[in-house]
């Protein structure tokens, strides 16, 4: 079986959530046998070669529409629904905020897929896209799918609410890298015991009422992650606000990630929306207690082993840190993570998903 992954054109130079689970899919269902080869949305593609081509984010539409307007071959999208819309109306300053108040959340993404092409020369991956607005690009696109993969039921019933559609879905947990979990990293006195947030800096992830939340305590905090590409002066400002005792670096991966975790005591990602959130999976297997969103489709992974905040209150998501550093790690959460939520059951699913495509 050849299978194209077809991602957004700045996977690996803004890397994400979707990056990691993109690549660890890749990984294990090669080990599967499967022949997995992946492609920047901007690469050319000789469409022959594949049985299947596999989409991720149908929040960025025009990029899929550019490949599956030129070719027939049967394709599957990993949804990776995201909602900007409460963070475009109520967090966005200036003239942003004006257009998140006064247009619908699809005709903002509209603006920004433009935005992005004027100001930052981002190609514009179909003409059609810009006919049929985002709206009619994601139904069009997702009516046509065979099947859609979504991270969890909740983001499919948000989405086909959303967008009135009744595809074809099954739903590929995002996972961990159960390699890392029982290996011991030894001691990080940089990390022992310290509040952690490892994502991409950027307005969405709320970093910054992170920082307002736990300046000047007595917790040793550090805030790793590469700014988004349009996102560097809310990466300034959450240096410039932070105090001593808040530490903003850069991304972090590997072995060096994952003796962060290990080592501290809480991780904090407290968004104003999120899928999943692969990091707060991946620091709960590996030890820490986890502090998230109250937003999106955060319950159904974290079920109640998760202290839950308000985005918008400093206040609430300081009361969670604290709640949850002064307790005890509970080891069911592993067993409950290492049961339901690692990467290789992700391409397990995946290729259920695939098979059920390609034999109907």
């Amino acid at each position: 079986m050849n299978i194209a992954f077809i991602s957004r054109a700045t996977l690996y130079s803004s890397p994400g959530g979707d990056t990691r689970q993109l690549d660890l899919t890749a990984h294990h269902l090669r080990e599967m046998g499967v022949q997995v080869d992946v492609y920047l949305t901007n690469q050319e593609i000789d469409y022959s070669k594949y049985d299947l081509l596999h989409f991720f984010n149908i929040i960025r539409p025009a990029d899929i529409l550019k490949h599956i307007l030129v070719t027939d071959k049967p394709f599957v999208v990993s949804t990776i629904f995201v909602q900007y819309g409460e963070y475009e109306k109520r967090i966005r300053t200036g003239v942003a905020k004006v257009v998140g108040q006064v247009f619908s959340e699809d005709t903002v993404e509209y603006i920004k897929v433009i935005a992005r092409r004027l100001l930052n020369g981002e190609k514009i991956g179909s003409s059609k896209y810009l006919w049929w607005g985002h709206r009619k690009a994601i139904r069009y696109i997702a009516n046509r799918a065979a099947m859609l993969l979504p991270n969890s039921n909740s983001e499919f019933k948000r989405f086909s609410s959303k967008y009135n559609i009744s595809t074809d879905y099954r739903v590929i947990p995002n996972g961990v890298s159960t390699d890392y979990v029982n290996r011991q990293f030894g001691e990080n006195v940089k990390y022992k015991d310290a509040v952690i947030c490892m994502a991409r800096i950027e307005g969405i992830k709320n970093q910054l009422n992170l920082v307002r939340a736990l300046n000047g305590t007595n917790y040793k905090v550090y805030i790793n992650g590469k700014p988004s590409p349009n996102g560097m002066s809310y990466y300034e400002q959450c240096k410039k606000e932070a105090a001593s005792n808040v530490h903003i670096d850069g991304w972090i991966q590997g072995n060096d990630l994952y003796s962060a975790y290990q080592n501290a005591k809480v991780h904090v990602l407290p968004s104003y929306f999120e899928t999943t959130g692969l990091s707060s999976l991946e620091a709960a297997v590996m030890g820490c207690n986890i502090v998230v969103t109250d937003r999106g489709d955060q319950k159904e992974y974290f079920k109640d082993f998760a202290w839950y905040c308000d985005p918008d209150s400093p206040e609430s998501i300081r009361e969670a840190v604290d709640a949850a550093y002064n307790a005890p790690y509970n080891e069911a959460f592993r067993k409950y993570i290492l049961a339901n939520y690692t990467w290789e059951k992700a391409a397990e699913e995946t290729l259920k998903a695939y098979n059920k495509v390609l034999n109907k």
